[in-house]
């Protein structure tokens, strides 16, 4: 449980990072591009921000291996937080079969509430006293969603349409925002894991019988 929660949260973290190059790497671009227009840059340097390889490796698909990998290490995690949550408070504890663990993040609608609710759970039962605070575990999936269902695809959408030096600065500020919502929403995940993981670790286990 320790193991899974520790190769998680280094993936989760570098997750995060890549995020927040991202955004350093749309920053320069549109400096390079305020300067070009500026007289301050040449052609040469445009040409270069654009060619960038670390900015395109980060942007295709080093980065979808990066959020896959660690997907499937928080999955793990949360496959084996919701077997101990069972252990300690029963099934019935729990809103959604144990298949929806995985299936929640997998359906679609299903998966802006299902997960969640998955993880709410685990997190109630988890706890050394019930009914636990929810904050922590609101706060991470409002700004998870926020960040891949709302600000995820209009940063896309800006990203393919730059066509000024406004449309890369709109570029730049929706990376931004995307990157601030992952960060805190990283953080949170990470918490929310360590707290779950300290829990299970020192509760008994119900005795099935």
């Amino acid at each position: 449980m320790t193991g899974a929660a520790t190769a998680a949260t280094a993936l989760i973290s570098l997750v995060v990072v890549r995020e927040v190059l991202v955004s350093v790497g749309n920053w320069r671009d549109y400096v390079v591009v305020h300067d070009f227009l500026a007289g301050k840059a040449t052609l040469a340097d445009v040409q270069a921000a654009d060619s960038d390889a670390l900015t395109k490796v980060l942007g295709t698909w080093l980065g979808l291996l990066v959020w896959i990998v660690a997907g499937v290490a928080f999955l793990v995690w949360l496959w084996r937080a919701r077997i101990n949550a069972e252990l300690i408070g029963g099934a019935a504890a729990h809103r959604r079969s144990r298949g929806w663990v995985v299936g929640a993040w997998l359906s679609p609608v299903a998966n802006l509430w299902f997960p969640y609710q998955v993880m709410s759970d685990i997190w109630q039962a988890s706890a050394p006293r019930r009914p636990a605070p929810g904050a922590l575990v609101k706060t991470w999936w409002v700004l998870l969603v926020a960040g891949t269902y709302l600000v995820r695809p209009i940063q896309w959408r800006m990203a393919s349409q730059e066509a000024s030096e406004q449309d890369v600065l709109a570029n730049a500020n929706m990376s931004t925002l995307l990157a601030v919502l992952y960060l805190v929403a990283g953080v949170l995940i990470i918490l929310i894991m360590r707290r779950v993981t300290e829990w299970q670790t020192g509760r008994p286990v119900r005795n099935a019988g």
